[in-house]
Parts: C-alpha cells; structure tokens; sequence
C-alpha cells in the first residue's frame, strides 16, 4: 500500500475512481482527504472540468476543487487491454466509482452481476442523472437541469426577479455527498456479510431528498412554493435586512428568541406587541414586522451589531462575499484553508480528534501516476510501454 493512505480514518481502503466532473469527483475527494487511496481513471481526453476556466499553469480551477488526495492514470476502457488493466486494478482494491450512463458497463461486459462473480467483496457505486429504469432511466443528468426539475429554481429566487438557479451546484455536490455515506454503509455492512454490494444515487432523487421543507410543507398543506426572496417559509423574522453599512441576516427559531432580539436592539415593545407575541402571528404580519425590524437595524452598523448579537446567542450574520469568509478571523482560527505547494483549498469540515484529515497529494496531471500505479499493480516497464504505444494507456500531459 502506498502512503496516500498511511493517514485518517479511511486509512487502507482502495478506490478505483472512474467519475468525471463534479458529483463523483467530490465524493472520492471526502474518502481521500480521509485517507483512502483514491485512484482516478481518466479517459483519453481527461477529465473535462480539466478544460474549464478559469485555468492557469497549474491546471483548471474547478477540477482542482474537487481532485485532491488522487493520483490519475489515463485509460481508455472502450479498448478491450483497458478493460484487463481495469480487472488487474480491482483485485485489491475496496470500492469503485462510476458515473457512465447506465448500460454502459454491461455493454463492455463488465457490469454489476460480472464484478459481483469476479470481486465479491468489492463496493460498486453509481452515479447517474435518474438511474437505469423509469421514464427518464438513462437520461444524462446536469446540476442545473435537475434543479430545474426538482423544483430547486421554482422555489429559488424573489417575486420581483422570478425563478433563479441556485448558484452553486447543489444538486452534484449533495448527491456526491450521500454517494460517500452509502460508501461507507456498505463498507459497515460488509464487515457483518463479508460481501459487497451495488448501490446507486441519482442527482434527481438527490434533488427532491433535499428540498426541505418545501417538500414536507407540500404533502402537509397541497400548496406548492413560490420565489419569495430571503425570508423563510415557516418563519419570521427570517431574512436580509439593511444597516448603516451592508446587509445582515437575522434568524430566528422561536418566540423566546425573538423577545430576546428585541430586548437586545432596543425595541422591548416589540416582543410583547400582539402582531409580534407568536411566530404564526410574525408571519400573518410579516410586512409589518419588517418595517418595523428596517426602522431598527438602520440606526446599527453592521459588524458590531452581529458581534453583539452573536455574543448574546442570537442567530445573526453579515452577509459578505467569499473572499471575507475565508479569510475571516474564525477561517484562520479553525485551519480552514488548506496549502501544499501551488494547491489552497478548503479543508474537510469532518473533523476526528485522532484519525485527522490530511493533503497528502495535490490535485494531480493527467496520467501523472500512470507509470507508478501500473508498476504496482504488477506490470513491467516494457508492457507499459506497450500499453502507452497503443493507445491504451495516456502519456502524462500537462496544460
């Protein structure tokens, strides 16, 4: 075992990792940062988040976001000799990754039932758009066009603008996400069965799992949601409101925590008004309080009154772009932003007071670890060159 997994709670487990753009990326980058030995194969063109801008000498932005703790061997899987040099790389290992559409590895020959027989211990997990039956089985899936069709966007935005995308890719990142939590449920199961098993997330289920409350509020009343900006559905005051200097975001849970806000802004009256006293009464006269919280919060600046607030227990942030986030006191406190070499990033938000996350690897080239990873699954230099001179296996290539 290499020392990518000398490091973390997932220590010596292997994973043969063939996702490409987000979702699947991002799951393995959890198990990696966490100490699993993550190998990404890449088809012959690479991972296409390696093209996206922005990019520079040390390669794309947003691969480099979600590739960290890899190493990367260039293989084309649609060549029969790719597909013996993916066999010799699943014997040992524990998991492997996929988000081919659905058929892709039954056409190839090497689809589930083939790898229960081959690999009975290994842990088969899928990615896909909407899974392999149903109307849209083996449809592609895009963040932004489930979104779309989990009614993300039509319950995202204000009523002024309309619908809005939600601006980062939740969908992908959630569904990768839950794909790294049934990981490591079929890991804890396998310890009882001694047998792996398949398991599959689709971004669309993925999408509709995480529309709360929106979804619970639907089978509760029948009414479905509409854009309506920063408050919340089911409660108030819960939103944006303007200082004397930039916009804060107060939000509050109960009625005991609205009185206290009130007691600490100055406006007593108001955690006793009858329009205020309960938060069924908040929102019935949501506009009301809002004028009432704006006349407030205008007189305050913004920082020191979220200190304030935020001292006394009460829910309240600024509202400030990334830049000040990661570079905010508290970033810097907790360790944050992580660094190696050229590479900074967010570092893992799990955090074990013995088997920590580490950066152990930078996000790698395409094909870097080509040679390494097929020296140790065995192979001599002159069957990798072989392999290179067919087309099977990609040189290294940098931008």
């Amino acid at each position: 075992m290499t020392t990518q997994s000398a490091f973390g709670a997932l220590a010596g487990l292997r994973v043969i990792d063939l996702t490409r753009v987000l979702g699947g990326p991002y799951c393995t980058q959890i198990l990696g940062d966490h100490g699993a030995e993550i190998i990404k194969l890449e088809p012959p063109a690479g991972d296409e988040t390696r093209e996206w801008a922005p990019r520079a000498k040390e390669g794309s932005a947003y691969f480099n976001g979600a590739n960290r703790n890899k190493r990367s061997i260039g293989l084309d899987l649609t060549k029969p000799r790719g597909r013996e040099v993916l066999m010799k790389l699943l014997k040992d290992a524990d998991v492997m990754i996929e988000n081919f559409k659905p058929g892709t590895l039954d056409k190839w020959g090497i689809g589930s039932a083939f790898l229960r027989e081959k690999f009975p211990r290994l842990i088969h997990c899928r990615i896909s758009g909407f899974g392999a039956d149903g109307p849209r089985g083996g449809n592609p899936g895009y963040d932004a066009i489930v979104q779309a069709m989990a009614g993300m966007i039509a319950a995202n935005g204000s009523p002024e603008g309309g619908p809005t995308r939600i601006g980062i890719p939740v969908v992908d990142l959630t569904t990768g996400l839950y794909a790294a939590v049934g990981i490591l449920m079929a890991l804890n199961e396998r310890q009882k069965s001694g047998m792996g098993q398949f398991l599959e997330t689709t971004l669309f289920e993925t999408g509709l799992a995480v529309m709360h409350p929106h979804s619970s509020n639907y089978f509760f009343t029948g009414k479905t949601p509409v854009p309506q900006g920063n408050p919340h559905p089911s409660l108030a005051p819960y939103e944006s409101f303007k200082t004397r200097d930039g916009l804060i975001f107060i939000g509050i849970g109960n009625d005991g925590t609205f009185r206290k806000l009130a007691q600490e802004v100055g406006k007593p009256e108001l955690g006793t008004d009858k329009r205020f006293a309960r938060n069924e009464d908040r929102i019935a006269n949501r506009e009301a309080l809002r004028a009432e919280m704006e006349e407030v919060f205008k007189d305050f600046d913004r920082d020191p009154l979220c200190d304030r607030l935020l001292a006394a227990g009460l829910p309240a942030g600024p509202i400030q772009s990334i830049d000040k986030a990661l570079n905010s006191e508290q970033s810097k406190h907790r360790g944050i932003v992580i660094s190696k070499d050229w590479y900074k990033g967010v570092a893992s938000p799990i955090r074990f007071d013995r088997s920590k996350a580490s950066l152990r690897h930078t996000p790698p080239a395409f094909s870097q670890h080509a040679v390494e990873i097929l020296g140790e699954a065995g192979l001599k230099q002159d069957e990798i060159d072989g392999l290179v001179a067919e087309g099977v296996v990609s040189p290294t290539k940098t931008i």
